[in-house]
């Protein structure tokens, strides 16, 4: 796992935006599209301003959510509200570019399903994403998968693709959908964007490989985490 020190929360939304954009044109010339996963929270925000205005070839990008919280449309607390209003809003992009998780739905089960055969539309079978962007909690988590709960334990990469998208327990007030390990390790790329004081402990446990913490199980190989001095404080490593 690689990891890069920049100065602040912008620098490393900034450099993420880069780096996706390189990814982009490399996977729209090798595979003729590009299809990222993203994540919520402030810094993608930015990254998602930022990726807006780098030269991408647009029409042949897909994105699509890591996880979204169970609220109804337009809500603050989705993830999707917020990527319509810095993505979307100011990228050259049609909404069927977006692909949502289907929160809303009754049945959230089915809907955990027929998420994931979108995914098998846009990626293959089985799903093989370009990018996943995660995040890291202060508790270890990553995606929605989150400490203790059952979803930790679809692991398999061979299972059924249906569990690549699974429905959590409650966790912080809210159900979520998220995609589990075995997509997210599938993918080609992990991009990690880390920043606050209050990951230095997390931070230093996902470098060391920490298997006892959600994140820790994601898989190290093609992995890059983009750092604050903030958060990597604790890790003794020069600035990028």
């Amino acid at each position: 796992m690689n990891i890069e020190v920049l100065s602040n929360t912008e620098s490393v939304a900034e450099r993420g935006a880069a780096i996706l954009a390189e990814k982009a044109r490399e996977a729209v010339a090798g595979r003729g599209r590009f299809v990222l996963a993203v994540s919520g929270g402030h810094t993608p925000w930015l990254m998602f301003r930022a990726l807006a205005q780098e030269q991408i070839p647009w029409p042949a990008v897909h994105i699509v959510q890591v996880d979204e919280r169970i609220a109804p449309t337009g809500h603050p607390d989705r993830n999707l509200t917020h990527l319509y209003e810095t993505l979307l809003d100011l990228a050259p992009l049609r909404p069927e570019q977006i692909h949502a998780m289907p929160v809303e739905s009754a049945d959230l089960q089915a809907a955990a399903t027929s998420y994931a055969r979108k995914l098998v539309e846009i990626a293959g079978a089985p799903a093989v994403l370009d990018v996943v962007h995660l995040g890291l909690g202060p508790d270890g988590h990553t995606a929605s998968l989150v400490p203790g709960d059952p979803v930790l334990g679809i692991v398999d990469p061979n299972t059924n693709t249906n569990d690549d998208v699974a429905i959590t327990g409650i966790y912080q007030g809210r159900q979520r959908m998220t995609l589990t390990y075995p997509i997210i390790n599938r993918s080609r790329q992990i991009l990690w964007m880390v920043t606050g004081k209050e990951k230095v402990r997390m931070l230093k446990r996902l470098m060391d490989g920490d298997g006892t913490i959600p994140a820790g199980r994601i898989r190290s190989e093609e992995a890059l985490i983009l750092a604050d001095e903030a958060a990597a404080s604790g890790l003794k490593l020069s600035r990028a």
